[in-house]
């Protein structure tokens, strides 16, 4: 019924936990999830999760913020696309957020890795997971720039994940072929502007997610995040849009399988 669009089922926190994970799943009709990838190093791992199990599928790519870890080329994201059940390039994308004394010119090597993952991406055919905080005119220049816009439905194209910018941002990244996946952080008291924005964007270009282990929704924030609550996700979003739960289930999980490219959904195992 429900697919946790993005999560980090590899991380400590959660990988210890599978087993107990699945089953909440399972009992939360959370029938599918997307594993993201952070580094290059974390592939194996991550790609394990999707190879062992029918209803998880995974991606290939290193996320912005991380640092002292092996820089990948369009080469290596290829290679890795390759692989089974492998339908996504990224994480990717431009964080501002923690500059940590560094000016944004200082964040060039951070530009040069999200070209390369599109380029990666349009290499493949494969849909871009983006990540973008505090940098969004930067983020929506560089997909204009290295092409990745997305009007036929052949890709690039992709999502923006956790998304937390404003509607003008919103309508330029849907203006790029681009979904919008919203988080938990739509339930949080003080989001009232995202849920503003979740209003607006169209269902047929809406996905949900967790990010777990990160950004529990409410009633469990503050607690580890699992894929089990994305339908909490989506009980925020049929409040917002006026329509029953099943409705942003279907939608949802359509708009799921209609961008990386999948079928219905398989039997976990």
């Amino acid at each position: 019924m429900f697919v946790d669009s993005h999560c980090h089922l590899s991380f400590p926190e959660l990988a210890q936990k599978l087993p107990e994970i699945r089953a909440a799943m399972a009992a939360a009709q959370v029938d599918r999830a997307l594993c993201i990838c952070t580094t290059l190093e974390e592939f194996e791992q991550v790609h394990r999760l999707a190879a062992d199990h029918a209803n998880f599928w995974c991606s290939a790519g290193v996320h912005p913020d991380n640092e002292g870890v092996r820089e990948p080329s369009v080469a290596d994201l290829v290679a890795l696309a390759g692989r089974p059940r492998v339908v996504a390039i990224g994480e990717t994308g431009l964080d501002y957020y923690r500059l940590n004394g560094r000016s944004v010119a200082d964040m060039a090597w951070q530009r040069e890795r999200f070209r390369v993952h599109i380029r990666a991406a349009r290499a493949t055919a494969l849909p871009l997971v983006v990540h973008t905080r505090s940098a969004s005119e930067d983020t929506l220049a560089i997909l204009r720039e290295e092409g990745a816009q997305c009007s036929s439905g052949d890709g690039p194209g992709g999502v923006f994940h956790c998304f937390t910018e404003t509607e003008a941002v919103a309508r330029a990244a849907l203006d790029l072929g681009f979904y919008i996946s919203f988080s938990g952080i739509l339930t949080f008291k003080t989001a009232q502007a995202l849920r503003d924005v979740a209003a607006f964007v169209p269902l047929d270009r809406c996905l949900i997610e967790t990010d777990s282990p990160y950004l529990a929704p409410v009633p469990f924030r503050g607690k580890t995040n699992s894929p089990a609550y994305v339908p909490f996700v989506a009980q925020q979003m049929a409040t917002l849009k006026g329509l029953p739960i099943e409705t942003i289930a279907r939608a949802t999980s359509a708009n799921f399988e209609r961008l990386f490219k999948l079928g219905s959904n398989p039997s976990p195992a």
